[in-house]
């Protein structure tokens, strides 16, 4: 009787300089001659681990990424998800038993791109940030639907405390309502906006403003404790 295993996927999301929504990939080998694909961060769960222990220890073996905070948003099942001749490639240098069913929880996380520096370990070779909408159709086993489920799941469930957690701690309007248009794939009214953030009362406006922009700097807010 072949036995089933259980794995963590972790969709981690950010938003750059260029004001482009990223998704941290780790690049991992093949073969011996040293072909590759990309991936999400991802591995087994322990057999004595909590699940949410195991999707921290899993993000940060492969990528020195901590302190993250993660939310369950799926269960992937299909008993054919790892039968792609690149991903037997991979289970057979890694695996011990690689044609085993293998059911993976799926995790995502939206975090500040420059509070964390990506490093990859164990069978990751390279961690990189990579622009969302430039995101392979080939990546290993699922993963390509995996990142599009966690991106319906935040559509569904965005707020401004989520949204924010991919900016710096003061930020402009502006930079919030990239993010919304970009989660949610839509342009977004600026009117109604600011309207409605100002009547959820979450969102704080400073006495700063930008500093170093080319245009009249906006002013800086920052998220209710």
């Amino acid at each position: 009787m072949n036995k089933i295993n259980l794995s963590i996927d972790c969709v981690v999301l950010s938003f750059d300089k260029d004001q482009k929504l990223k998704v941290l990939l780790i690049k991992k080998y093949i073969n011996s001659k040293n072909d590759y694909q990309f991936a999400l961060p991802g591995d087994l769960l322990r057999i004595d681990e909590d699940v949410l222990c195991g999707a921290k220890r899993i993000l940060k073996s492969l990528t020195s990424l901590e302190n993250i905070y993660l939310k369950q948003f799926a269960v992937f099942g299909h008993p054919d998800r790892t039968k792609n001749k690149k991903d037997q490639q991979w289970l057979k240098l890694y695996r011990k038993n690689p044609n085993e069913r293998v059911v993976t929880i799926g995790y995502v996380a939206l975090v500040n791109i420059a509070d964390f520096l990506p490093k990859p370990s164990l069978f990751a070779v390279e961690a990189e940030w990579v622009e969302l909408s430039a995101v392979s159709n080939q990546l290993a086993f699922d993963h390509n639907k995996i990142i599009n489920d966690a991106v319906e799941f935040l559509k569904d469930n965005l707020d401004y405390k989520l949204a924010t957690s991919m900016l710096p701690s003061k930020f402009t309007l502006s930079q919030l309502q990239i993010i919304f248009e970009l989660l949610l794939d839509q342009k977004l009214d600026k009117r109604n906006f600011r309207k409605n953030i100002f009547k959820a009362d979450h969102i704080i406006k400073t006495k700063e403003k930008q500093k170093g922009v080319p245009h009249k700097p906006a002013h800086l807010y920052v998220m209710k404790k």
